[in-house]
């Protein structure tokens, strides 16, 4: 047994089991953190916390009262706080920032039994499709440390793929879950809008951001979602009815049975721009997941955008406005970056009017989409234009030009923000790219609410037909 090559599930078993300790696995995981600096996957790491926690598993699991997670070392996302740690959010203005207490879904994952072994590196306020952090280092692809791990949770996907963590904690505001783990070659799942609870003291805002969490496995993906599909009092968001989950009872067991047969839209055309350099193997890895689809007996046709690129900019303002409400000191708004000056700056532009137009709009893209996808049950798209991309392809001295940029990298994700539908990355496809063998994924997104278990279900079913490698460890520094 190899502690580092096990599921989250598998390895809570082992520990269930008694085959191995809580302590075991932290000692094993806290070595494998450090082997790989490179990767830039941790921006604190948090020992003590998780020996606390390890102790507190090692009781349980002798008593016979193991949770479901119990002893599954599982980071956070530094976007997010966890009760007496540093909350940082790549910022160089929050440095030393202790969080006063836990977000709820940190509570929730505490109480599955994970260890909180640490947080993973973010950009600055997770606005960025990089993670490039003014504070700790870069987070890099694995597959090579020359390339962004993608954003904004890209210390997270370069833990699990790495085999640091079998799982580990994400957030998603426009493709912030799928991107990186497409840059990265891991499994990425964005819930319904709903599906994920900001509580119990969070809100849901414009409704653009959901948690969640990176995996290398579909499996581990559906089982954490029931770990934080929980209701808090005061719900904004309420999601629709999942009928293949309430036949399935969980979305652990739904992601074991296979759907029926299903109308898959295959789009290469991008949604947020009128054109974009499609790199061959990217389109490549979306043409693979359909001939897998085919193979399964779904039905696979080419489909169009459903709305103008234009429409997308409805995107713009909900986004912006969220950059400009942030509270800043004077002193601070010196101190953050190009990009985050940027956004602010085309905030405050906003009048209550433009917010609420843009809300109006995002509603109407959704309309437009559903009614456009109406013949088909779930699209397929590539997750990203391209290879991962070298940071300063992307990260440069300019905001707009730094935005436009990440809008050519990542033409499809932000839509199923904006739907609220779910959607998920699969890393299906690898290729060669200068001479390096690089990952590229493919993206599925539900075309109406509430089919995160028939996702899930679907994706389930891809990775038993077509297996992809699950731990990459890099080479070089």
């Amino acid at each position: 047994m190899t502690i580092h090559k096990l599921s989250a599930l598998d390895l809570a078993a082992t520990i269930k089991a008694g085959e191995v300790s809580a302590h075991d696995v932290l000692d094993h995981t806290l070595a494998r953190i450090a082997a790989f600096p490179q990767v830039g996957a941790f921006a604190h790491v948090t020992e003590q916390l998780a020996r606390e926690q390890a102790d507190e598993t090692d009781i349980r699991v002798a008593a016979g009262k193991a949770r479901p997670f119990d002893g599954v070392p599982l980071p956070i996302k530094d976007a997010t706080p966890v009760a007496g740690q540093p909350w940082e959010q790549g910022a160089a203005i929050y440095v030393g920032n202790i969080a006063e207490a836990d977000d709820g879904v940190v509570t929730l994952l505490k109480e599955a039994g994970t260890l909180t072994v640490g947080k993973t590196s973010a950009p600055e306020f997770s606005f960025p499709a990089y993670t490039e952090p003014e504070i700790g280092p870069p987070a890099r692809c694995p597959w090579d440390v020359t390339r962004t791990a993608g954003g904004s949770s890209g210390g997270a996907a370069a833990a699990v793929v790495t085999g640091m963590v079998p799982a580990a904690h994400a957030s998603d505001g426009g493709g912030s879950i799928r991107i990186p783990a497409a840059a990265c070659g891991a499994v990425g799942f964005k819930a319904s809008r709903g599906v994920v609870s900001p509580g119990p003291t969070g809100v849901s805002g414009s409704g653009l951001t959901t948690h969640g969490v990176i995996t290398r496995t579909v499996e581990d993906s559906a089982a954490l979602l029931d770990v934080l599909a929980v209701r808090w009092p005061g719900e904004s968001y309420h999601p629709p009815r999942d009928e293949v989950l309430d036949l399935a009872g969980s979305y652990l067991d739904a992601s074991r049975k296979s759907t029926g047969l299903l109308r898959v839209g295959l789009l290469l055309e991008p949604l947020n721009v009128d054109s974009v350099d499609l790199h061959p193997s990217a389109e490549a890895a979306a043409l693979r997941l359909a001939g897998t689809l085919e193979s399964l007996g779904h039905s696979v046709t080419t489909v169009a955008r459903p709305f103008p690129p234009k429409d997308w900019l409805a995107f713009m303002p909900l986004w912006t406005g969220a950059a400009a409400a942030i509270p800043l000191s004077t002193q601070d708004e010196g101190n953050v970056t190009e990009l985050t000056r940027w956004l602010r700056d085309e905030g405050r532009k906003l009048s209550a009017a433009d917010f609420a137009v843009a809300m109006s709009a995002v509603q109407s893209l959704t309309r437009k989409a559903a009614n456009g996808w109406a013949d088909v049950d779930i699209v397929l798209t590539p997750t990203l234009s391209g290879p991962p991309a070298y940071p300063g392809d992307m990260k440069v001295p300019d905001g707009r030009a730094d935005f436009d940029a990440q809008m050519r990298f990542t033409p499809w994700a932000s839509v199923w923000n904006m739907t609220g539908n779910a959607s998920i990355t699969l890393p299906v496809h690898r290729a060669e790219v200068d001479g390096v063998e690089l990952p590229f994924g493919a993206m599925l997104g539900a075309v109406r609410p509430g089919a995160d278990a028939l996702l899930l279900s679907l994706a389930r079913d891809i990775e038993e037909a077509d297996p992809w490698p699950t731990i990459r460890e890099p080479t070089g520094s």
